[in-house]
């Protein structure tokens, strides 16, 4: 009796810190806390639309400005560049579940050089478009969502940059691959806001 006292007693010595936490969710933390960050970006994005379509539909100005143009057709091919990043994308994630590191690696440094020559090309339309946000409302508005839309792109290019290093350092695994599938979800999230962006400012 006195041993099995004891014994309680040192066990609950051992214990430091507060209790495990109860997980009730059947997603995982990281995987449920990126699906928050991205419905508070939609959120984000959406304010951005809502004064686009106000002043298209309720104030019915014309798009783009008068005098001014917009490269559809450069825009439209940046576009496939962005949609076929997703696929490469989704290449890493699944040879990541299957444990091919080499298509893996492959996967994520193509999606990562897809999205740099996108962001660039982004840039390069900044520089030669002629006029800047400062000029007439749809200016502010034109580079108010694709410069909103860059700096996630720019931010995805890190988590990018970051899985690139851990998959040459050997970090992934069938069974532990959370730094491939996390970015993953965060870049698909960046390709189809990309095309309600497009379609949007380019093609309407």
């Amino acid at each position: 009796m006195e041993v099995g006292s004891i014994a309680a007693d040192l066990h609950e010595q051992e214990h430091h810190g507060p209790p495990t936490p109860n997980q009730s969710s059947r997603v995982d933390a990281q995987t449920l806390g990126i699906y928050l960050f991205i419905i508070s970006e939609i959120m984000l994005f959406g304010a951005f639309f809502t004064a686009y379509f106000f002043l298209r539909v309720v104030k019915g100005d014309p798009w783009p400005a008068p005098g001014t143009t917009i490269p559809v057709g450069i825009a439209a091919v940046n576009t496939a560049v962005l949609v076929s990043s997703s696929f490469t994308m989704h290449w890493a994630n699944v040879s990541a579940k299957n444990g091919n590191r080499p298509a893996m690696r492959a996967g994520l440094w193509a999606t990562f050089f897809l999205g740099l020559t996108f962001l660039s090309v982004q840039i390069n339309e900044y520089v030669h478009l002629g006029w800047s946000p400062q000029d007439h409302a749809q200016g502010t508005i034109f580079y108010g969502l694709t410069g909103l839309h860059g700096a996630h792109v720019t931010v995805g290019l890190l988590l990018l940059l970051f899985a690139n290093i851990r998959a040459n350092r050997g970090h992934f695994s069938p069974d532990a691959h959370r730094g491939v599938e996390i970015p993953g979800i965060y870049w698909h999230f960046v390709d189809v806001m990309w095309i309600f962006v497009f379609f949007s400012l380019y093609i309407l």
